[in-house]
């Protein structure tokens, strides 16, 4: 279980399934970075709140598990996940720009901490961006702070950074609205490996989301989670209720 909400955690548990998917188109020889990144970033999110009901599958190499899951995003503020299982909730978690803290009904556990729980879980730094940032299907890094090298790779533009570090990075865009297809972190001498994809997003509000998202988690196992939106509505007086309850036990992360 602890591995499940752990996961969950960084995987943004967002999703909405339609038919309106939007055009996508194939790269071009002649796009330089500096069209590519100003195109994904002008691909802005003007809300207050966010609220997401999702489906969502689990897998890693001894279980899997079917589930819901509510999300509330306060922007730039809280990200708030509530998790059921067959419509039972299981575990909840509250993510601040300061701390992340989450509790799990099965074993009676919480955990309150900081952002070491989810870049210990993948091998890279995140914070608080970064993790709305993966709800959102944007880059779960700041583009506009390297120099990158571009490619066309399967009619996509691919970004890559020019220097040989153990840490490597990919990003994958589309070109007709430059919307991220996929990226990926790759931590070789770790054994660490994440890869994220986007297949579709829908267009509501003037702003794009994910139909879904597709995870995988190679470290010490290897965890796939396949994410459905289901319904998104936008800028609604949400709550964010948590409080940990009584009698359950502290537990650490590694």
């Amino acid at each position: 279980m602890k591995s499940i909400i752990a996961t969950f955690l960084l995987l943004v548990l967002v999703g909405c399934k339609t038919q309106q998917n939007v055009a996508t188109a194939a790269a071009s020889d002649n796009t330089e970075v500096v069209k590519i990144i100003n195109g994904h970033y002008q691909n802005q999110h003007d809300f207050s709140t966010l609220n997401i009901r999702a489906n969502a599958r689990y897998e890693d190499e001894k279980q899997s598990h079917s589930m819901n899951a509510d999300i509330r995003i306060k922007k730039d503020e809280i990200i708030w996940i509530n998790i059921k299982f067959l419509g039972i909730p299981m575990a909840k978690a509250l993510i601040t720009p300061t701390k992340v803290s989450y509790y799990e009904k099965i074993n009676n556990t919480y955990f309150e901490g900081d952002f070491s729980l989810l870049s210990n879980w993948l091998g890279t730094d995140l914070d608080f961006n970064k993790v709305q940032n993966l709800f959102l299907g944007k880059a779960i890094d700041d583009l506009t702070k390297d120099k990158w090298i571009s490619e066309i790779n399967e009619k996509l533009y691919k970004l890559t950074l020019p220097k040989d570090t153990d840490v490597k990075k990919e990003f994958y865009f589309e070109a007709a609205n430059y919307l991220l297809k996929k990226e990926t972190i790759n931590q070789e001498s770790q054994g660490r490996s994440l890869e994220i994809k986007y297949p579709s997003y829908k267009e509501d509000k003037k702003m794009f989301l994910p139909n879904e998202i597709n995870i995988k988690v190679e470290q010490k196992d290897k965890v796939t989670i396949d994410i459905e939106y289901k319904n998104t509505t936008f800028n609604e007086n949400l709550s964010y209720p948590f409080s940990i309850p009584s009698g359950y036990t502290a537990v650490e992360i590694n």
